[in-house]
């Protein structure tokens, strides 16, 4: 039987007059459990146009009969209440079956910000230092020297943890280093487990033979600095990766179907790219979610989770709320102002591929530096980070709202999260 709700997610909720549904039971997981759209006047809801956000499915067709994607599922929150939420397309390439709001993504990088706040937990209860150097959890990269046009040289100063949270570290991704041999032993080496498994053990002593692309500290290059920060969590809490983010993050959130492997019933359910997609071949290759990896390859903390986006908005909901949701802290508000903070102030490189023009970095997050520069319209602050797949978000603190587009056309990813983030600020007319 289809379970009705109607969740809360402030006291405010309270004081409106006309019904709103908002996000704050733990039961945003399932189809028969996916959030209400509020009602409000005909016109304005929480501040957006109607008749302005019902262009978004229409964008969104267009999108399904260009073959950018199969399908999609769009949502939109504000003030803690779900004013759009929406299945676009079609869940599978062949076009057969409509795609569902419980559809399954392959969120890749947008597992990112899932694990860095969970660093930040350890932060927080004094389990980690930002500071600290990460040698002293992951001795296999002691040895790690410096690219340089001379040779290679030793670091200026070691790595910190604060590195891996914001890619400063000095890794790279095989796949947009500008050094032909990094790239060559990154591969050799099966250091992102592109092609076949490779244990934790594995990855980190081959790690500790490969040069770093920069001095710690200097560079901002997107990286697999999450991927070893997930295994240094692992050293600190002397568990695996996903039990440490489930019992943190994903089960007191109510994600219920979060994961990093898809079992048998819930395969259905996986959103698919077009064939002709040309990334989708050997990115499957890559993302390999049919079955669980421990024992057999590391957690990957930088891209390995798949999800829906009624659990990806409660993870958002409570970063926006500054660490809370339903009564329940995880990160204090202060801590939550740092990650959403600059980072990477004075350093050389830019987040442009991802986020457009004009942001920085913080702690797990893109964030947006001014009101201008950007693709987009947005606000100084808003913060934001996307998935290779397709699946995209943000949260925006100055107008309370977030953003979640899931997707799976990862040629086409830059063009259909700048598309639905106008689509949005554009329905916002109070």
């Amino acid at each position: 039987m289809t379970r009705q709700y109607s969740p809360r997610l402030s006291a405010m909720a309270l004081s409106v007059a006309v019904t709103l549904t908002s996000l704050g039971a733990a039961s945003l997981a399932h189809a028969a459990d996916a959030p209400k759209v509020a009602a409000a006047s005909p016109a304005i809801t929480e501040g957006f146009a109607q008749d302005r956000l019902s262009r978004i499915a229409g964008s969104m067709k267009e999108q399904v009969n260009k073959e950018m994607f199969p399908g999609a599922v769009t949502l939109v929150a504000r003030n803690g209440k779900v004013v759009h939420f929406e299945a676009h397309g079609y869940l599978d390439q062949a076009k057969t079956k409509p795609m569902t709001k419980d559809a399954l993504f392959r969120l890749a990088s947008m597992t990112k910000p899932i694990v860095t706040t969970a660093a930040m937990m350890l932060v927080e209860q004094g389990k980690l230092k930002l500071n600290d150097p990460i040698t002293a959890y992951l001795p296999e990269l002691k040895d790690l020297k410096v690219e340089t046009p001379s040779g290679d040289v030793p670091l200026n100063r070691p790595i910190m943890v604060q590195d891996l949270m914001r890619h400063t570290a000095g890794f790279v991704y095989a796949g947009g280093t500008k050094s032909a041999r990094i790239k060559k032993m990154y591969d050799e080496l099966n250091i992102e487990a592109r092609e076949s498994d490779i244990t934790t053990d594995d990855m980190l002593k081959n790690l500790g033979q490969i040069p770093l692309a920069h001095q710690p500290g200097t560079v901002w290059e997107y990286s697999i600095a999450v991927d070893v920060l997930g295994l240094l969590l692992e050293r600190v809490e002397k568990k695996p990766l996903d039990a440490i983010v489930g019992d943190m993050l994903i089960k007191p959130l109510g994600m219920k179907d979060t994961t990093w492997w898809v079992s048998g019933e819930r395969m259905p359910r996986m959103a698919e790219a077009f064939d002709s997609d040309k990334e989708k071949a050997w990115m499957l290759k890559a993302y390999r979610h049919a079955y669980d990896p421990r024992g057999k390859s590391y957690f990957k903390g930088g891209a390995g989770l798949v999800g829906t986006a009624s659990d990806y908005l409660r993870f958002a909901q409570m970063i926006l709320n500054g660490g809370e949701l339903d009564g329940k802290r995880y990160l204090s508000r202060k801590t939550v102002e740092f990650m959403l903070s600059q980072h990477t102030v004075g350093m050389a490189g830019s987040t442009i591929g991802t986020t457009g023009p004009g942001y920085g970095f913080g702690l797990g997050f893109g964030v947006r530096l001014d009101e201008g520069m950007g693709y987009t319209p947005g606000s100084r602050g808003d913060a934001m980070w996307a998935g290779a797949w397709g699946t995209s978000f943000w949260i925006d603190p100055k107008e309370k709202l977030v953003g979640i587009l899931m997707a799976q056309g990862p040629s086409n990813r830059i063009h259909t999260r700048m598309l639905f983030k106008s689509l949005v600020y554009g329905s916002l007319v109070k």
